[in-house]
């Protein structure tokens, strides 16, 4: 089951059980793919898509509760991490230092890179096998040090 299906049958099973505050987040989630699809003209059946929107979801949140913390608005910030925290549902677990490790070393061996010239190259490679299970802003920083020394 695609995970635009799952969030199709959970925002069924949230209208059914009346969990207001689940089917606005989830019907804000749907907006957002269907707002892709449309823009690109595209049918978002890839999950790794979805879940690069759901990430990005997340970011804009976060960005927002630091936002309205500084302003002091904590029933907004309160809001922001309610929805986060159904969002993240959907998002599948970060993957360890060591398994990203252990991907940045396969696609050394794979692609061959030698030095810090090689990084753009490497990271084109892991950025799809990585995209949704791990922080790209980490796996970069891993990959600067792997191809430094």
């Amino acid at each position: 089951m695609t995970l635009k299906q799952t969030l199709t049958d959970d925002m069924k099973a949230a209208m059914k059980s009346g969990d207001k505050q689940s089917l606005g987040v989830i019907r804000l989630i749907n907006a957002a793919i269907k707002q892709r699809e449309v823009d690109e003209r595209i049918a978002l059946d890839d999950d790794t898509a979805v879940i690069a929107i759901l990430d990005k979801m997340v970011k804009q949140r976060k960005d927002s509760v630091s936002q309205f913390e500084a302003a002091a608005r904590e029933d907004l910030a309160s809001i922001e991490r309610d929805e986060i925290v159904v969002i993240e549902r959907y998002i599948p677990a970060k993957m360890g230092e060591a398994d990203i490790v252990a991907a940045i070393d396969a696609a050394i061996a794979d692609t061959g890179a030698a030095g810090p010239s090689d990084m753009g190259k490497l990271m084109a490679a892991l950025k799809p096998k990585l995209a949704g299970q791990a922080d790209m802003g980490q796996v970069s920083a891993l990959v600067k040090q792997r191809l430094a020394g």
